[in-house]
């Protein structure tokens, strides 16, 4: 079990995770090393990261709900059917992955997350005005995202963010909620897959989970009057340094 200091680190890195789920998504940055600090597996930190965030990006898709719309003229209960479906597939293929071969894989997949919160916007930017792609493709494209954020899930709100920009061409304002409602969509499957499977560390999910709830709700609402840049420079920091000490981690 863990001690009180343990249970505050997990709390505060939920409020964070929530806030950072809510404004630009990469809220797995804030709470995988948090988890891993106390001790835990890098797949059942991972696993626990996704039940602990779920709550806050509920209450963050909550707190949009009167702003769902469409996305490409694809409705968002199409794409929220895709992006359940596809996280149960993506939190299947966790639980068979190896933890020592997890802890490979994933300063890779912080990489990609980083990437795409460095160059998602301004790629999509360049690729919309040369190309036009349909629903069929934006559909695909959701089912990929869906097992993403079911596998791992860091950055996935981001990379949705850039995809929806890409594919539908909807402002970054405007995607706010249809991209965490994905984001709860993927991380509910996951979440059910995962407690059935026993991955899950209760001791420091549940105030996780306190904290996520509380951050997602903080941050649906902060995002509604924070600037877009601020939102984006803070997340590409510690994106970055995450990215950088799993690095270290995994391969020094």
């Amino acid at each position: 079990m863990v001690d009180a200091a343990g249970l505050a680190l997990a709390g505060a890195a939920g409020v964070v995770g929530g806030m950072m789920n809510a404004l630009a998504g990469g809220g797995t940055f804030a709470t995988m090393p948090a988890l891993l600090a106390l001790g835990t597996p890098a797949n059942i930190a991972n696993a626990t990261s996704n039940l602990g965030l779920m709550p806050g990006a509920a209450a963050s898709a909550w707190s949009f709900r009167r702003e769902l719309k469409p996305v490409g003229g694809v409705s968002v209960r199409v794409l929220a059917a895709i992006t359940f479906a596809a996280g149960l597939a993506g939190s299947v293929l966790l639980v068979v992955t190896p933890g020592a071969a997890f802890d490979l894989i994933v300063p890779w997949l912080l990489l990609i997350a980083f990437v795409a919160i460095v160059f998602g916007a301004s790629a999509a930017d360049w690729l919309a005005a040369r190309v036009t792609i349909g629903t069929r493709t934006l559909m695909i494209v959701q089912a990929v995202l869906g097992t993403y954020g079911g596998y791992f899930g860091g950055g996935v709100g981001i990379m949705t963010t850039a995809t929806y920009g890409l594919l539908a061409g909807a402002s970054p304002r405007s995607m706010f909620a249809p991209r965490t409602l994905m984001l709860t969509c993927a991380n509910f499957a996951a979440a059910i897959v995962f407690v059935l499977c026993g991955m899950v560390r209760w001791d420091v999910c549940l105030p996780m989970l306190a904290g996520g709830v509380l951050g997602g709700w903080l941050g649906a609402i902060v995002g509604k009057r924070l600037p877009a840049n601020a939102v984006r420079w803070w997340t590409i920091m510690v994106t970055g340094a995450t990215t950088a000490v799993f690095f270290a981690r995994a391969y020094a």
